[in-house]
């Protein structure tokens, strides 16, 4: 099964059929293939700045994924981006941490299925077919 299989996956059912979800899906896709704050890898390593290594090493790895709650997601996703998908999906900012807190782990573990980061551009090819996919962009 191919990476973008294992994405869809695990993420299909979770989307069908809502605008919020979806809304929410793309700002994470955004995020995560920002080059402005170093993509996935640059992810990563702001989990670990902020004290959750073990959280996002368990996301990259091919155990069982530790949780965070909404208010860990608040260390490492600025307040301005965390408002910016509020706006979109029309939440309140609390609500956003707590639907990243539960999606996050589950993207970037599909991302990782091998327990390791891809290299070169694979996560960005994996991104656009997903949101494709689901998005119909």
């Amino acid at each position: 099964m191919g990476l973008l299989d294992q994405i869809m996956g695990g993420l299909t059912g979770k989307l069908a059929g809502s605008g919020d979800q979806k809304n929410l899906l793309e700002s994470v896709i955004g995020m995560i293939n920002n080059p402005e704050t170093g993509g996935l890898g640059g992810l990563v390593q702001s989990f670990k700045d902020k004290g959750l290594g073990n959280a996002i090493s368990s996301w990259v790895g091919t155990g069982e994924n530790l949780p965070v709650s909404g208010e860990q997601i608040q260390k490492v996703i600025s307040a301005e981006n965390i408002q910016q998908i509020a706006g979109k999906i029309g939440s309140s900012r609390e609500e956003v941490s707590n639907m990243l807190a539960g999606l996050l782990p589950q993207v970037i573990d599909k991302l990782t299925p091998n327990g390791a980061l891809p290299e070169g551009n694979l996560v960005e090819q994996g991104l656009s077919l997903l949101k494709n996919k689901l998005l119909g962009s």
